[in-house]
């Protein structure tokens, strides 16, 4: 089973990706994690995305695909993945439609104000990096693991995650469309707590709990 997970940052994507992985027993895919190897690996691929990181510049979609195309190709991919994080952009869905075909895209839809108080309340450990949440401290501000400080990371300011939420509407708003014509959408409630989200989910692949 081929899965794409859409989702705004703070939507749980992650979390539920890795249930999922497990439950089916096929990988997760980021695009992070694959760009980070094939560089470390040295393929020509990841030295080709390594160039352009190195010059400050965006790697291009045709260098993504190829990278994607070599993940897709590895014998654990050969009875399904999620692909998190990819496509980004209609021209990438475009693509990866050459070169896989995607049985289900699941979509984590959480409004814009859950998100922002869901990730602004986020405080991490210094040391740990354990994570904790405004509303469950109880005014506490030190880590219940090692005893360090917590801090709110920059990327978890209101300001910030209202940025990438723009970003993330501009580039997924068209995509969204695109799968849904296709009729492969399926549109979670991501705000209903984690176990209910996993069983949603669950539920939309057709497989039992």
């Amino acid at each position: 089973m081929n899965i794409i997970f859409l989702g705004p940052p703070g939507a749980g994507k992650g979390t539920q990706a890795q249930k999922i992985c497990a439950a089916l027993n096929i990988p997760q895919i980021s695009t992070g994690d694959i760009l980070r190897r094939a560089m470390k690996d040295g393929t020509e691929t990841g030295l080709k995305a390594k160039s352009y990181i190195e010059a400050g510049k965006l790697v291009p979609d045709e260098v993504i695909i190829d990278i994607v195309k070599e993940r897709l190709a590895m014998d654990d991919c050969r009875n399904g993945y999620i692909l998190d994080g990819f496509p980004r952009t209609v021209p990438q869905a475009e693509a990866l439609d050459t070169i896989a075909k995607i049985d289900h895209v699941i979509e984590l839809a959480v409004d814009d104000q859950v998100l922002v108080e869901r990730l602004s309340g986020r405080r991490v450990c210094v040391k740990c990096g354990a994570t904790y949440h405004l509303s469950m401290l109880g005014g506490k501000t030190n880590c219940a693991v090692c005893g360090e400080e917590l801090i709110q990371r920059k990327d978890d300011s209101a300001e910030t995650v209202l940025a990438r939420l723009e970003v993330y509407h501009a580039q997924t708003a068209p995509l969204i469309g695109y799968y849904e014509k296709k009729g492969l959408l399926q549109r979670i409630d991501g705000a209903q707590g984690m176990d209910n989200t996993y069983a949603a989910i669950l539920n939309a692949l057709g497989v039992q709990a």
